[in-house]
């Protein structure tokens, strides 16, 4: 095989490996090991599965009587206490274009997502008398700190973000956002900084994409842009003749992948290409050099997700919702070891502190998406709701997510998932 063979042969192994295609095909590979008895670590009770549906169901109905049913999204969090926080924001953006809030709501998304790992148990916020933990604590320090100009470096638009602002960040930028003290610590605080300085090299890296101020929300245009529009003598990308008003969830996971993969510290890469959230496992199967790979890109589809609301509040149908996967983190993954779905072989397995490279971990994350494929359906089919009415992006939320936290709480006092990992603040 020549230089330009290998070449080719590596970037077709990428595009697959950042594929939702792959996610679903590997992590179904690594359940048909398990189910087959080849797994050192787990075994499958899908018999259990009729009663979490149940459990997901009903939740769903006690949080949305109506089943109308929003998208499992970072703007939830946004919500924490029953406020309304994006007005708030929409009030600022009310003299912008309708491109210009658009960028605005898709900086605030990216950079709350991403400060989104695990904040352990310990952890609070407090806002005006009150206090907030775990993932709405996150998110509110996080809207805070952008509402207050914190990753622009421009006083005269806070409303942002920008590749000089987030250059400028440390550990000791967020331990003040996020109120942090020996008596209020905050699990990877060193990590977070050092993923969006990893950003801001990233979108500084990018001109053509996020323009010389490095602001994501450019995102926004290169999906949206008519490539193929006249090139007038003084036309206008964003002009709204020049718009596609449809766009399809993969490809706003796609592009999210392409843009962003080098920041992830896991250090997996194939070739010199950064991969992220992707790893090895030997039943993973496939095919040439992807094969061996199972691909999650959990926060990057978090992130898809969170992106849905601000892409439609723009006028952009976001199609194909259901290309995406269930996320492998710890409250979806938790509910199907809880609820004895996923039964691990060792007893012991609470009270080791795990990595996220451990096959162990691998293997669960991996049955967490193929065992929500299975679940999905029949949770629609408790609800009386078909695949169109109810994607998974609701399935999340209404949902498989909050049952995760809410049999946590049952079994645990402190409402702590079934597993722990290590973590640095990025993965989980």
């Amino acid at each position: 095989m020549n230089d330009d063979t290998d070449v080719g042969a590596l970037h077709e192994a990428v595009r697959i490996l950042r594929s939702t295609t792959a996610v679903r095909e590997r992590c179904a590979s690594i359940a048909a090991a398990v189910s087959a008895g080849s797994s050192a670590h787990f075994e499958l009770n899908r018999a259990a599965l009729d009663a979490v549906a149940k459990r997901v169901a009903r939740l769903t109905r006690e949080r949305y009587p109506t089943l109308d049913i929003p998208y499992h999204s970072r703007w939830r969090h946004f919500e924490a206490g029953g406020l309304d926080r994006k007005s708030e924001l929409d009030e600022h953006l009310l003299e912008r274009s309708t491109t210009a809030a658009a960028r605005s709501r898709i900086d605030l998304t990216l950079i709350s997502v991403l400060l989104d790992a695990g904040a352990g148990p310990d952890w609070k916020y407090r806002e005006a008398g009150r206090s907030f933990n775990r993932s709405e604590g996150l998110a509110v320090a996080s809207f805070r700190a952008f509402m207050a100009g914190g990753f622009s470096s421009d006083v005269g638009d806070p409303y942002r973000v920008d590749a000089a602002a987030l250059l400028k960040i440390n550990a000791k930028t967020l331990a003040d956002i996020f109120q942090v003290s020996d008596s209020n610590p905050l699990v990877g605080l060193e990590g977070r900084a050092a993923l969006l300085r990893r950003l801001g090299e990233a979108l500084r890296a990018q001109p053509q994409i996020f323009t010389a101020m490095g602001q994501p929300g450019h995102l926004y245009d290169a999906l949206t842009y008519h490539a193929h529009a006249p090139k007038l003598r003084h036309h206008r990308p964003a002009a709204a003749s020049q718009r596609h008003h449809h766009v399809k969830a993969s490809r706003i996971l796609a592009s999210l992948l392409d843009a962003f993969s080098e920041i992830w510290p896991s250090g997996q890469s194939l070739g010199d290409i950064p991969m992220g959230d992707v790893w090895r496992h030997r039943h993973a199967g496939g095919h040439g050099a992807s094969a061996g790979h199972v691909p999650f890109h959990k926060l990057s589809q978090w992130l898809t997700y969170s992106l849905l609301e601000p892409f439609e509040w723009a006028g952009v149908e976001v199609t194909d919702l259901d290309e995406l996967t269930a996320l492998p983190e710890y409250r979806n993954g938790g509910l199907l070891i809880d609820a004895g779905v996923i039964v691990p072989r060792a007893n012991g397995f609470a009270s080791r502190e795990m990595s996220p490279g451990d096959e162990w971990v691998i293997e669960w994350r991996a049955l967490t998406v193929a065992l929500i494929d299975e679940l999905a359906p029949l949770v629609r089919s408790e609800l009386g709701l078909t695949a169109e009415q109810m994607p998974l992006a609701r399935i999340l939320e209404g949902g498989t997510w909050a049952a995760g936290r809410q049999i946590a709480s049952e079994l645990r006092k402190d409402g702590s998932p079934p597993v722990r990992i290590r973590s640095d603040g990025t993965v989980f």
